[in-house]
């Protein structure tokens, strides 16, 4: 393979921890004339997990085939296998969802033009015109459907929904405060790539009005949850949360929610960057980190 300078490519590979499953992907690299320059494995729960960081100067195969033929391995091991070009890395394509409230959509593409979070956002999807100026800011795609109150105007927002999905094929889902319970379908297709928000520590206080019940329980410390969705409400994979105290006799319920918006913003932002940076993965149900593409230094530097 000739090249002016050498490239190096990222495989990454996630499935049941079994024996022998490094050597057979050293073993393959070597008869092809590929030098693994870098490696992080572990295992999790009895998930086998690695990334290793390869490089292509002198390679006997050329990179389609060298990931198709990676790919094959891995279903031949019954597990995933991704390969990522590490110098070209291309963006992942994000969908935002949202409804009314601007925190956390200013905050996405506040940190997005600052290129903390390497994504293109391929639109935002609302039920409601409001977002639409403050998406413009920041150059996104905006688009709205009503949803309505009855289950008729619902199921419309949702199939326009799905179909605008289906179009756009997003990398991963967020929800801004979206404020909409997501029919299973939608879930199901977008399955541990669907991140949202919620105003509590969840498993406390699911549902609506996180923070007025945080409020009138007189608990001292609530907060936020960023967390895969899943088909069971506010129950899915927890990835971040973060806290604040609230002083009971002296704060408003209205002091308790702007406190609560400032830490959303910030937490949902931190769940997507690591999702962004292939930190995170979905290990029996909970969400465990791992190093990351981003843990490979440069290797052009």
């Amino acid at each position: 393979m000739n090249s002016e300078s050498p490239r190096y490519l990222v495989v990454s590979v996630q499935g049941r921890d079994q024996k022998g499953v490094v050597a057979k992907f050293a073993t393959y690299m070597a008869a092809h004339g590929l030098n693994i320059e870098d490696t992080h494995q572990q295992v999790v729960r009895g998930l086998f997990v690695m990334d290793m960081l390869v490089c292509l100067e002198g390679a006997t195969i050329d990179t389609p085939s060298l990931t198709a033929e990676l790919r094959l391995l891995g279903r031949e091991l019954n597990m995933e296998v991704r390969v990522t070009n590490r110098t070209q890395r291309q963006p992942k394509r994000l969908v935002i969802l949202a409804s009314k409230e601007p925190h956390c959509l200013r905050e996405l593409g506040t940190r997005m033009m600052s290129g903390e979070l390497p994504a293109e956002c391929s639109a935002v999807l609302a039920n409601h015109p409001d977002l639409e100026t403050l998406a413009a800011k920041f150059g996104f795609h905006f688009e709205c459907f009503p949803s309505g109150s009855s289950a008729d105007a619902k199921q419309r927002h949702f199939a326009w929904l799905a179909n605008r999905l289906a179009q756009l094929k997003p990398d991963v889902i967020v929800l801004a405060r979206y404020m909409q319970i997501l029919p299973e379908d939608i879930i199901h297709q977008f399955e541990n790539r669907i991140i949202n928000i919620h105003p509590s520590l969840l498993p406390h206080f699911p549902g609506a009005n996180p923070y007025r019940q945080a409020f009138e329980s007189g608990v001292r410390v609530t907060g936020c949850t960023a967390h895969f969705v899943t088909k069971d409400l506010d129950q899915g994979p927890i990835i971040l949360q973060d806290v604040f105290h609230i002083q009971v006799g002296k704060d408003t319920a209205a002091d308790v929610r702007e406190r609560g918006l400032n830490a959303e913003a910030n937490i949902l932002c931190r769940a997507l960057e690591y999702f962004l940076n292939e930190e995170i993965l979905v290990a029996n149900g909970q969400v465990v980190f791992k190093p990351g593409i981003s843990s490979f230094a440069d290797p052009l530097r």
